[in-house]
C-alpha cells in the first residue's frame, strides 16, 4: 500500500503550534507519513510505534552517529548492543536506582527548597524558567558529582547539544553553535574525568571512570559520551514534565484537590502527565530493510520517527485518550515507570530511557514539596499558555500565582 501524505506537514507552523489536533488524522489517514523535505517517515499508531521501538533487528539506532554522536563526543547507550550495552547501561543505571537513588533524595529536596525560597514571599513564579530548568540541571550535577555553581554554563552547553539532537532542520550557523557547545562541555569534563580516575568518589562520573568493560576501563571519550548522555536524559524531560504536571492539575481543579487530599495519587498524576503530554515527542530509528505497515512501507535505510505523542493518544491503546484522567484504569501507575508501561513516553525495549525511575522519584519528591506551598495556585493574570518544540515539547513558560508564604 502506498504512503498517504495528508495536506499538512509535520514541519509546518500550524503543526508546531498544536500537534495534538493533527494526531487523529495522522493515525487514521496517514499512519506512515512521509516528509519529502527531510526524506523521513513518521509512524503514529501505538502498535506501530511499539513495534519500531521493540524490534531492534529491523529498526536500528544507526542514524544516531549523525544525529547525536557529533555533540555527545562519543557513542551513547542507544547506539550499543549486546554485552557492551548491558555492561555500560548497568553502570549508568546503578547511579539512578536503589541506594544511589535514595541517597539523592535529600539533595533533591535541598535543591528545590533553595531555588523556590525567593518566590514564596512574592506568591508568583514561572515554574518552568525560574524553577524547573535550574532545578533539573542542579539535580543532575549532584548525581554526576559536578560543581553546582557551574549550572548556568553547563545548562547553556546542554541547550546547544539538545538543539542539535532534537532539530529536524538546522542552519549551518546553529549547527556550528551546537558543536561549539559540545566542544566546550567536553573540555570542561576532561580534567574532571582525569581527577576522578586518580581519586574516585561515590558520584556517577567516578563509577564510570572505574567501571570495566571486557577487562579494561572505558576511555575518556567513552566516559564523556556517557556523561553527556546522562545530562541530556536527566535534564531534558524533567523540567517540562514538572511544569506540565502543574498545568494539568491547575486545569483540572477537582483532580488537584484529590491529589492534595490523597498524596498517594501523585504518582498517577505524573504517569498521566507523561502519557497525555510526553516531553519527548519523537524517537528516531533506521529501517534496516523495507518495513511494511498497514499504512504504507518505509524503505530500507530510511529514518523513521516514532510519534510518541500520537501513540499515547491512540484510542486502540487508551479509552478517551484525549482526556486527562489520573484515575484511568488502562494506565497502570505501578508499571508506568518500567519497561512494561502502556504509554511509550520512556520508549520501550532495549533502549528504554535509563532515567525512568529517577524521573519519577525526582518529580514526585519536588511536587510533593511544592503542592502544600503553592496554596490556591492559579495562572498569573494576563498569562497565555503556549507550548514549543517538535522533537521535545513543553511550555514556553508557566506563570503561576499562589498564596504568599511568610
Amino acid at each position: 500500500m502506498p504512503v498517504v501524505t495528508p495536506r499538512f506537514s509535520v514541519l509546518s507552523e500550524d503543526f508546531a503550534a498544536d500537534p495534538y489536533r493533527y494526531f487523529a488524522q495522522l493515525r487514521e489517514q496517514a499512519p506512515v507519513h512521509h516528509e519529502p523535505e527531510i526524506d523521513c517517515y513518521f509512524v503514529s499508531r501505538h502498535e506501530d510505534v511499539k513495534r519500531v521501538l521493540s524490534d531492534h533487528d529491523a529498526f536500528s539506532t544507526e542514524m544516531l552517529q549523525v544525529r547525536a554522536e557529533p555533540v555527545m563526543r562519543g557513542p551513547i547507550l542507544a547506539q550499543m548492543t549486546g554485552a557492551e550495552h548491558t555492561a555500560k547501561r548497568k553502570t549508568v543505571v546503578r547511579g539512578f536506582t536503589g541506594r544511589a537513588l535514595q541517597d539523592q533524595i535529600p539533595a533533591i529536596r535541598a535543591n528545590a527548597s533553595e531555588l523556590m525560597a525567593p518566590f514564596l514571599p512574592v506568591g508568583r513564579v514561572d515554574l518552568l524558567n525560574d524553577f524547573g530548568k535550574p532545578f533539573a540541571v542542579h539535580v543532575t550535577l549532584d548525581v554526576l558529582g559536578l560543581d553546582r555553581q557551574d549550572w548556568e554554563r553547563v545548562g547553556d552547553w546542554h541547550s546547544g547539544i539538545a538543539e542539535f539532537i532534537t532539530s529536524l532542520t538546522l542552519t549551518p550557523e546553529r549547527r556550528r553553535h551546537c558543536l561549539d557547545c559540545a566542544e566546550q562541555l567536553e573540555a570542561y569534563l576532561l580534567p574532571v574525568i582525569q581527577e576522578r580516575r586518580r581519586r574516585p568518589g561515590e558520584d556517577l562520573i567516578s563509577k564510570l571512570c572505574t567501571a570495566e568493560y571486557d577487562g579494561t576501563v572505558m576511555s575518556d571519550r567513552e566516559v564523556t559520551g556517557l556523561i553527556i548522555n546522562v545530562l541530556v536524559a536527566s535534564t531534558e524531560p524533567a523540567d517540562k514534565t514538572l511544569a506540565l504536571l502543574f498545568k494539568h492539575l491547575v486545569d483540572h481543579p477537582e483532580q488537584l484537590a484529590q491529589v492534595r487530599r490523597e498524596p498517594e495519587l501523585l504518582g498517577a498524576a505524573i504517569a498521566e502527565t507523561l502519557r497525555h503530554t510526553p516531553p519527548v515527542q519523537l524517537i528516531p530509528r533506521q529501517a534496516e530493510g523495507d518495513a511494511v505497515f498497514a499504512g504504507g512501507t518505509v524503505p530500507a535505510g530510511a529514518t523513521v520517527f516514532c510519534m510518541v505523542g500520537a501513540a499515547n493518544r491512540d484510542p486502540d491503546a487508551f479509552t478517551d485518550p484525549d482526556v486527562f484522567d489520573i484515575h484511568r484504569p488502562d494506565l497502570g501507575t505501578a508499571r508506568s515507570f518500567t519497561a512494561a508501561a502502556q504509554h511509550l513516553s520512556f520508549g520501550t525495549g532495549l533502549h528504554q530511557c535509563i532515567g525512568a525511575a529517577f524521573a519519577r522519584a525526582e518529580i514526585e519528591t519536588v511536587a510533593a514539596m511544592l503542592l502544600p506551598l503553592l496554596d490556591q495556585v492559579r495562572y498569573s493574570p494576563g498569562f497565555r499558555y503556549r507550548e514549543t518544540g517538535l522533537y521535545t515539547r513543553g511550555p514556553a513558560s508557566l506563570w503561576l500565582d499562589f498564596t504568599p508564604v511568610r
